[in-house]
């Protein structure tokens, strides 16, 4: 038998074995274990990785992945496509930067349990906290569900381009079981603490894999109200981690600002209740990790409380990003300096072309230049409160807007920031920024990296991507959609940490690790994140010398007529899912094979 057949059948007379699906030859396997990478072909046949290795026969089909590496497809644990998996096949961006399974239901909202007359109630839930806007999620959305069970076959019965995974979110569950009385700050009863367990209990067993709260003080809802999970207590918390006990592999998911708000007393006592649902759980939890403004070293307090959990025997990680966590500003973006100011609200509401036109009037500019911007944030009001503590602080805000460009760069000197290009013009702040707004017809982009990069670069990020308990996550796809594009996240991890940094640099086979072998342990997706012979075939190749980032771009491609920001990738090959290719050349191809994961127990 030829080296690496050992998965298939030879002909009945002994011959030749018959051709296979695919085969992809001379490309680096990269497996997703943490092993070296190394030169070999990959078999695939009826949706598994059969033979690796070389000779390996014929296929109906051969793919060149010669100067290409060959990997597991990505696995994303931390998305917001809980509304688009409903009416968008595609999973757009994701499924172009590599991703062929997407964990969805993060940070504690979704739209699964909910009864017919809170739907309007979740959507504002995810419209304030995600940037998701509400009349596409109220088109698009079909509500063939109420409960987890019901939304799971629902999606289960639609064709998808990749595959993706069901959290139970903690808002959506609260309003499902307490009503009228899930807000911030309600008690739960005893009873709503049992029918709530009971909820979760049934849907994890049913396959969902895993629950999430989100305790954040910058999540709204679109009325500008506090989630209802927000300020839960530790009893709660406790009780519904209890649920998950008994499940099988579930994981849990926390966002919070350990209350930076009521001072930095405060931080362990919130840890505790992290601590708490660990313990309560019995099960894998992670912590979202950024480097917050107000406290820039919060981040090492939750490595160390972290690393102290471990050693009590709890399994606990932190998700981190590759990058800053910011937005895009522009004049099609949800953000810009100029929103709050009297004479640009009066043309808010035009067209781009009609915008610009007007903005460019001399006499426009010199009267906004001289304005203040009005508050944004309070009562009705999504806009978190940090965005006028940004904009009443424009000049040091200025110090990390940067110009997007042509060829985005996410780590970028601060002499390169719009304070800089003042300092060299000799003109104010606002008047580089106004200017720069206007540039390609109103469609140019600035970056602003508001958290992980208060020391101006990304030094803080290597130090959370090399920790040993750190998961790649945060990427937000689907979410978030006229300020950021962080779906891109796997293409930068690659080009930026593997290829081109010149300090701290990631291995190739830790990036994909991170990438594919560890997300898919931490989800309980045993099937997946290895290519290993009777490993799904879910592959990505990759031309890594070629990868590189497009600049994003605007599409009004949503229900209602909805906007948002899309970027696209040069450098991958191909993506295969189930054995099937679902992108070519940065194309998606139009194949569905994508299904539900379901946990198992």
């Amino acid at each position: 038998m030829q080296a690496g057949l050992s998965a298939l059948d030879l002909g009945a007379d002994g011959g030749d074995p018959p051709p296979m699906d695919t085969l992809i030859t001379g490309g680096f396997v990269v497996d997703g274990t943490g092993a070296s990478p190394f030169e070999a072909d990959v078999g695939l046949e009826g949706g598994k990785v059969v033979a690796i290795g070389k000779n390996l026969g014929t296929a109906v089909r051969t793919i060149d992945a010669r100067g290409c590496i060959v990997t597991p497809g990505f696995v994303d644990v931390h998305t917001h496509f809980d509304g688009q998996v409903s009416w968008d096949e595609e999973f757009r961006p994701s499924s172009v930067h590599g991703v062929t399974t997407a964990v969805m239901g993060s940070c504690g909202v979704g739209f699964a349990p909910v009864k017919v007359a809170d739907r309007e109630r979740i959507i504002g839930l995810m419209e304030g906290v995600e940037d998701i806007p509400g009349a596409a999620l109220a088109e698009g959305i079909n509500w063939r569900w109420e409960t987890v069970e019901e939304y799971m076959d629902a999606l289960d019965a639609m064709p998808h381009a990749i595959d993706f995974a069901v959290t139970v979110p903690h808002d959506a569950l609260r309003v499902f079981v307490m009503g009228d009385r899930a807000v911030a700050k309600g008690a739960a009863t005893d009873e709503d603490l049992a029918a709530m367990g009971t909820v979760l209990h049934n849907a994890l067993k049913a396959g969902a894999v895993g629950f999430s709260t989100g305790r954040s003080d910058n999540h709204k809802d679109n009325h500008g109200r506090d989630t209802p999970a927000a300020e839960v207590s530790k009893r709660e918390l406790s009780a519904l981690a209890a649920a998950v006990k008994g499940t099988g592999h579930r994981t849990m998911q926390i966002v919070s600002d350990f209350d930076m708000a009521k001072g930095p007393d405060a931080f362990d006592g919130e840890f505790d209740i992290v601590e708490a649902m660990a313990e309560a759980s019995g099960g894998p939890v992670s912590i979202s990790l950024l480097q917050r403004i107000g406290d820039i070293d919060q981040w090492k307090k939750i490595l160390t409380r972290v690393e102290g959990a471990v050693a009590k025997g709890m399994n606990m990680k932190v998700q981190s990003a590759p990058r800053g966590i910011g937005v895009l500003i522009g004049l099609e973006a949800t953000f810009h300096p100029f929103i709050g100011f009297p004479s640009f609200k009066e043309v808010a509401t035009k067209t781009l072309a009609e915008r610009v036109a007007h903005l460019r009037n001399p006499e426009v500019r010199a009267r906004i230049l001289e304005e203040k911007s009005e508050q944004l944030a309070g009562d009705g009001s999504s806009v978190p409160p940090l965005v006028d503590q940004l904009l009443a602080n424009i000049d040091f805000v200025a110090m990390s807007l940067f110009r997007l460009g042509e060829r985005p760069n996410y780590e970028p000197k601060r002499e390169d920031s719009i304070f800089g290009e003042a300092m060299r013009s000799g003109k104010k702040v606002l008047e580089v920024l106004y200017d720069a707004m206007l540039d390609q017809d109103g469609h140019a982009l600035l970056y602003f990296p508001i958290y992980n990069y208060a020391s101006g670069n990304l030094d803080v990020v290597a130090e959370m991507l090399h920790h040993p308990r750190t998961l790649f996550g945060l990427s937000d796809g689907g979410a978030h959609v006229g300020t950021i594009c962080d779906a891109s996240f796997p293409s930068f991890l690659l080009a930026h940490w593997v290829r081109d940094r010149a300090e701290r640099k990631l291995p190739l086979e830790k990036a994909v690790h991170m990438l594919t072998g560890a997300n898919a342990a931490w989800a309980g997706f045993l099937d997946r994140g290895v290519l290993a012979v009777g490993k799904k075939a879910d592959v990505n190749i990759i031309d890594l010398n070629a990868l590189e980032l497009l600049p994003p771009r605007l599409e009004h491609d949503l229900p209602a007529g909805g906007k948002r920001f899309l970027q696209d990738a040069r450098g991958y090959r191909a993506t295969i899912v189930s054995g099937v290719v679902v992108a070519e050349n940065g194309e998606l191809t139009g194949a569905r094979p994508g299904r539900l994961v379901r946990g198992t127990a």
